[in-house]
């Protein structure tokens, strides 16, 4: 199977744009399943609540699911893809899963960082698992990755590659997501976006260097800090079905679940 991820500078409030540069660098490319980054469509940094309501879409019915799934169809690819989604009024830090035959599932943010949860409403469905046909996709947002909760759900609910759409300022998610398909024996493209947004006074520097990491925590490939870059690399999914650590050990087998109650529990 062919995973990989889209790599760009989105400018902010420039939907078409934006639609046409993912576009454009999906056009050579042959893949299985693709990921672009976290709000790829409008840019990240909302000054304002309206900003976040004028630039939202309805999800399947937007003009941004609709292009993503005529691109999907052309290809031959699934796409996940970060948006703004309004949803009965309230607008959700989203990310979308699209087929050739259309809009396949969506997630909501369940983790919102900084200023976002001023303009974003929390994720408000459990992390759900799409199978496609070649596989199990789990999908994260961002700073879901914060949290190890988050990869691990998706993992037992049988996950085989997380997808993970960015758009990353802290210098330490790419090693964590090392860390994450370790601990979880699963694949995961994490795809950041690049450049830099400078609106009401506020600079946010993006970190680049998107990456697929295979489930024994090896690097298949991490892009450059700046460049646009579509990278595509080979995967044995079930490689990732493999929970089996050792003759005596077995990663799911093995979690004694009765005493992680504090897990659960709101502090």
């Amino acid at each position: 199977m062919k995973i990989g991820f889209v790599q760009f500078d989105p400018a902010f409030g420039e939907v078409e744009k934006n639609l046409s540069s993912a576009a454009s660098l999906i056009e050579g490319v042959e893949a299985d399943l693709l990921v672009l980054p976290e709000l790829f469509n409008t840019g990240y940094l909302f000054t304002s609540k309206q900003e976040a309501i004028d630039l939202s879409e309805e999800v399947p019915d937007g003009r941004t699911v609709k292009a993503l799934t005529a691109v999907a169809k052309e290809k031959g690819v699934h796409i996940v893809a970060g948006l703004a989604e309004w949803d009965d009024g309230r607008i959700h830090n989203s990310a979308v899963l699209v087929s050739p035959r259309g809009h396949v599932g969506t997630y909501r943010k369940i983790h919102l960082f900084y200023e976002e949860k001023l303009w974003f409403d929390p994720g408000d469905l459990e992390p759900e698992v799409f199978d496609i046909g070649s596989c199990r996709v789990g999908v994260m947002v961002c700073f879901d990755w914060f949290f190890p909760e988050t990869a691990r759900v998706l993992a037992l609910k049988g996950a085989d590659i997380i997808c993970h759409s960015a758009n990353l300022v802290l210098p330490y998610c790419q090693d964590a997501m090392i860390t994450r398909c370790l601990e979880n024996r699963v694949f995961a493209v994490t795809c950041n976006r690049t450049g830099s947004e400078r609106r009401g006074g506020k600079t946010l520097m993006y970190t680049g260097q998107s990456q697929i990491v295979d489930p024994r925590g090896q690097v298949l490939y991490r892009a450059e800090r700046e460049t646009d870059e579509v990278h595509v690399a080979d995967v044995d999914v079930t490689a990732a079905r493999d929970k089996q650590l050792n003759e005596h050990n077995n990663l799911f087998g093995d979690r004694r679940s009765q005493f992680y109650s504090a897990l659960v529990q709101k502090f």
